[in-house]
C-alpha cells in the first residue's frame, strides 16, 4: 500500500542525538528496528514474565513472544492504514524493554523501593536503556535511535504530562521529546496492538493454566461469537483447534475493528502529516466505542479470573519478595553486583545515584537469574516453590 501522508517518513527524520552516516539499503527506521532487536535488553526477554514466571512452563508467553507478537499485528495494521511499518515495528519490539523481572509484580516492588530515589517507572527505563544502558558501541551509549523512535517509545500510550519520571527527564533534557503532544500514528498503533495482543494471548494462557474454561469465555462477548461461528463451520472439532480457531478470530475481530476505526478518524481529522496527527490533541488510532466496552468486559473477566486468582497471587507475593529482599542488599554492599558495575558504582556521588544504579541492575535480570542471586545471598530457594 502506498504511504499516506500523515505517515512517518524516514527521509525526514529528525536526527539521532550523535549524527551518523545512514545506510545505503535500510531507512532509519529499520536500522532502529535491527538495533532494538540485537540489545541485550530485548534479548533478556525470552526469560521475563508475561503473566506466569518464565520457568512455570514452556508454553506460556514471555515478554519476548508477547512484544513478537504485538510487532506482528502493529505491523498489520501500520500497513493497512498506509503508515511506516519500520517505525511502528521499531516502537512495538520496544515497549517493553523496561520491564523488570516477574512482570508488573516486579516493577511494584522495585517502585516502592526506588521512592526515596525518584521511582521506577518501566516506560522511562526502556527510554534510559536505548540512550543510556546498552553499551556496545564505539561512538555512543545506547542504541543512538531515532528522534522519532524515542518519543514513540515515551508517548505510545499518550501525552507524558505533569512531573516526570527522573529517567525520562533525564533524556528529554538532551533531546527534546515535546511529551506534550501525541506521537506519531506509527506508536499509537504499537499502543493499541500491545491491547490486543494481551487481551487475546491471555485467554489463552489462562485457559492452558486450567483457571477458567472455554465455556466460561464463551460467556464473554467477541469470544462466544467466535467459538459459534467455529463450531458452524467445523462441527465435531478437537477441542484444542476449536479453540485456537476461536481465539484466532477474536484477535482478527480487533485488528479489523482498529483499522476501521481508526482509518475513518483519521480522514475526519483531515490531517496531511504527522505533525497533524500529533497536534490533534487527541488520538487517531483508537477501538469502536462498542468494541471497547466489550473489551472491558473481557479485561475484568482476565483480572478477576486471572491475575488475582490465589494460585497466581501466590507466585506474585514470592517474586515480589526476592526484588524487596535483593535491593537493599545491593544498595548496602554495591560490590555484590558484577564488576563490570564497579566502575559506575565508584563514581557514584550520592545514595541516590548508587540506588538507581542498583535499580538499573535489578531491572535489567531475568526471572531465573533474580530467583539464583536471591538464593546466593539469602539461602531461601524459591524457585521450587513457584
Amino acid at each position: 500500500m502506498e504511504r499516506a501522508g500523515f505517515a512517518s517518513d524516514p527521509g525526514r527524520a529528525r536526527g539521532r542525538l550523535v549524527p551518523e552516516d545512514e545506510s545505503s539499503f535500510r531507512s532509519c527506521f529499520q536500522r532502529d528496528r535491527d538495533r532494538i532487536i540485537h540489545a541485550s535488553a530485548f534479548r533478556r526477554l525470552k526469560h521475563k514474565t508475561q503473566v506466569f514466571v518464565e520457568h512455570e512452563g514452556d508454553s506460556y508467553r514471555t515478554r519476548l513472544t508477547h512484544s513478537i507478537e504485538v510487532a506482528q499485528v502493529a505491523r498489520t495494521i501500520a500497513g493497512a492504514l498506509g503508515l511506516n511499518p519500520g517505525l511502528t515495528e521499531a516502537v512495538a519490539l520496544a515497549h517493553d524493554l523496561g520491564h523488570t523481572p516477574f512482570g508488573h509484580t516486579g516493577e511494584d516492588a522495585l517502585h516502592a523501593l526506588m521512592q526515596p530515589y525518584g521511582g521506577f517507572d518501566h516506560n522511562a527505563q526502556a527510554i534510559r536503556i536505548v540512550t543510556k544502558l546498552e553499551r556496545h558501541y564505539a561512538e555512543f551509549d545506547g542504541c543512538n535511535l531515532t528522534w522519532e523512535c524515542l518519543e514513540g517509545i515515551a508517548k505510545h500510550n499518550g501525552p507524558v504530562t505533569g512531573e516526570l519520571p527522573w529517567a525520562l527527564a533525564e533524556c528529554n533534557g538532551g533531546f527534546d521529546l515535546e511529551l506534550h503532544t501525541h506521537a506519531s500514528a506509527e506508536a499509537q498503533v504499537a499502543a493499541l496492538s500491545d491491547d490486543i495482543a494481551y487481551n487475546n494471548h491471555d485467554l489463552l494462557d489462562g485457559l492452558r493454566a486450567g483457571l477458567f474454561t472455554d465455556a466460561e469465555i464463551e460467556e464473554l462477548p467477541i469470544v462466544g461469537a467466535c467459538y459459534a461461528r467455529v463450531d458452524h463451520r467445523y462441527p465435531g472439532l478437537d477441542p484444542y483447534r476449536r479453540r485456537h480457531e476461536a481465539l484466532r478470530r477474536v484477535f482478527g475481530v480487533m485488528v479489523a475493528d482498529v483499522i476501521d476505526t481508526s482509518g475513518a478518524l483519521i480522514a475526519g481529522s483531515n490531517a496531511q502529516t504527522v505533525e497533524d496527527i500529533r497536534m490533534l490533541g487527541y488520538p487517531v488510532i483508537r477501538f469502536s466505542t462498542e468494541l471497547w466496552a466489550q473489551l472491558k468486559e473481557i479485561r475484568g473477566f482476565l483480572f478477576e479470573r486471572m491475575y488475582r486468582a490465589p494460585s497466581v497471587m501466590d507466585v506474585r507475593a514470592k517474586v515480589g519478595k526476592v526484588v524487596e529482599d535483593l535491593f537493599p542488599i545491593y544498595l548496602g554492599d554495591p560490590k555484590q553486583m558484577p564488576a563490570r558495575w564497579h566502575k559506575e558504582i565508584e563514581a557514584a556521588q550520592n545514595e541516590i545515584a548508587l540506588a538507581r544504579i542498583v535499580s538499573d541492575y535489578i531491572a535489567g535480570m531475568t526471572d531465573r537469574f533474580a530467583l539464583q542471586d536471591h538464593a546466593r545471598l539469602t539461602g531461601a530457594d524459591y524457585s521450587t516453590s513457584i
